[in-house]
């Protein structure tokens, strides 16, 4: 039997699985981000090494295999290719641990199209900790957006966090009106007065991108209830990522409907998705994921080595 390991990368967390030829899941594990460029982090590549280390070994001492075992593998890593230096350093990374040359890194985008649309060509669209697209037509792929977060990964979770912070300085001070977004942030930090949160941000978290990005679930909260700036901020974020869409698809020459799915954690929040869907011209025909992004990983594993898993194998894995 063959076995394909796959590995998403993200802003929040790091997803492995190990599939087997006819579909079924030996292992999954969760690890730590491996997103390196975060400025709450000082370790720089060699936290990737590191992460990646203890979760392949751990992963396939769950499936009970070695990691020479694994036929090949698909790293979708955050922040590949953004620094063109640390390529090389990334790509030999899995090598040791693997003990083998069968494996390919790309950026996690991959992960969230072959996820998302099971290796079909279309949009897939990406918020989580950050933004971006990834399509795919024919062998040609192409990425919108990802700029990182000082000044781009419009209509992500951190920059939804950012307008949520924003929103609430102005609401506290009487430059916007008060809205439900005080007490829910209020009660969800835990703050004693509204300029602690100054030292929650900038010295507790250390404008960690995670602690930011997950503070669009309080945003999207406060939507719920009615507050007028989080439902603004989210139909803008909404917005952005239709602009995404819409470049990705001039960019790749794409005729006809156009398929295009979601993947990251901001997209799965209802409020967002309806805005999302409402302003998506009907030009493009939106999805729900096939797959998870990590099985996606390990789709496009056995795929890049010429194995692609059959239909019933992929009927399995749904």
């Amino acid at each position: 039997m063959s076995i394909y390991l796959g590995v998403d990368g993200g802003g929040s967390g790091t997803a492995l699985c190990l599939v087997g030829s006819s579909g079924e899941v030996l292992a999954e594990t969760k690890a730590p981000s491996c997103y390196y460029l975060d400025a709450a982090s000082d370790e720089g590549v060699t936290l990737v090494e590191r992460a990646l280390t203890a979760a392949i070994n751990e992963i396939t001492a769950l499936a009970g295999i070695r990691p020479a075992d694994i036929t090949f593998a698909f790293l979708g890593l955050p922040a590949y290719g953004e620094v063109a230096a640390d390529v090389p350093v990334l790509d030999a990374i899995p090598r040791a641990v693997l003990g083998h040359d069968r494996y390919r890194c790309d950026n996690d985008m991959v992960c969230g199209w072959a996820g998302s649309l099971g290796l079909a060509d279309g949009i897939n669209v990406i918020s989580g900790t950050g933004s971006m697209t990834y399509g795919r037509l024919g062998d040609l792929g192409v990425r919108v957006g990802g700029w990182g977060e000082l000044f781009g990964d419009e209509g992500s979770g951190y920059w939804i966090g950012v307008r949520g912070l924003q929103a609430f300085a102005q609401m506290s001070d009487g430059r916007l009106p008060p809205g439900p977004l005080l007490d829910v942030l209020r009660a969800h930090l835990g703050l004693a007065s509204d300029l602690d949160l100054i030292d929650v941000v900038l010295n507790r978290w250390r404008q960690s991108r995670r602690e930011v990005a997950a503070l669009s679930r309080v945003v999207v909260q406060a939507a719920q209830l009615g507050d007028t700036a989080a439902l603004q901020i989210v139909d803008d974020a909404a917005s952005e990522l239709v602009r995404l869409v819409e470049t990705t698809c001039k960019r790749l020459g794409f005729a006809g409907l156009v398929p295009v799915s979601y993947s990251g954690g901001v997209l799965t929040a209802p409020e967002v998705l309806k805005a999302f869907t409402a302003r998506l011209p009907t030009a493009y025909e939106l999805r729900e994921p096939q797959y998870t992004p990590v099985i996606g990983a390990a789709l496009y594993a056995a795929a890049l080595v010429g194995e692609p898993l059959s239909q019933d194998a992929r009927r399995r894995l749904q």
